[in-house]
């Protein structure tokens, strides 16, 4: 039962510092509904019986693709919200990574400083989404243009801080990579 509540309170922690991010980037919508399916029996339950391992310093799931190869509760989770990549991902269709609408996009980034945040609590700096974006870059299957996208705001938020985050500016990045 401990651990329900301190994995509660890390989704709550994440959560609320996406809704600041999102509020920032004019998608305060997108902030209050974001990852709410967190709160799901599908993925509580593994994220509960997962948490002991990362101790609130790394995703649960990633614990539990390590024990037994996969996460179903990752599964669940992004199959039901969009602003992952793999939502968007479909093997077999004829364009297997499409355009992803901006709205998604700029959830997508906020979503990653925030996870950066969360899990380097009092280590943050804005340098760590650029970071792990590059590293694993090459195995996300994405659409270039929107890997461009996540590539160049990140790179952006290192060099110059989360001024970078409002909407027009995302926008003319994400516009520029579109055409």
């Amino acid at each position: 039962m401990k651990y329900f509540f301190k994995h509660l309170r890390v989704v709550r922690k994440h959560r609320f510092e996406v809704f600041k991010l999102c509020c920032k980037c004019g998608f305060i919508w997108r902030g209050l509904t974001h990852d709410l399916s967190k709160y799901s029996i599908e993925e509580i339950r593994e994220s509960v019986k997962y948490y002991k391992k990362s101790k609130g310093k790394y995703s649960p799931l990633l614990a539990a693709k390590k024990d037994v190869g996969y996460s179903t509760a990752w599964l669940h989770h992004f199959g039901r919200n969009k602003h992952h990549f793999e939502y968007w991902y479909d093997y077999a269709a004829p364009v297997k990574t499409p355009i992803i609408p901006f709205k998604y996009m700029v959830e997508m980034v906020c979503d990653r400083i925030a996870a950066c945040k969360i899990y380097n609590e009092g280590h943050y700096d804005d340098g760590q989404s650029y970071k792990y974006f590059i590293e694993r870059k090459d195995g996300y299957m994405i659409n270039p243009k929107m890997s461009n996208f996540l590539e160049i705001v990140f790179k952006e938020l290192k060099d110059n801080g989360e001024k970078i985050l409002n909407k027009k500016h995302l926008r003319e990045i994400y516009d520029n990579c579109i055409k």
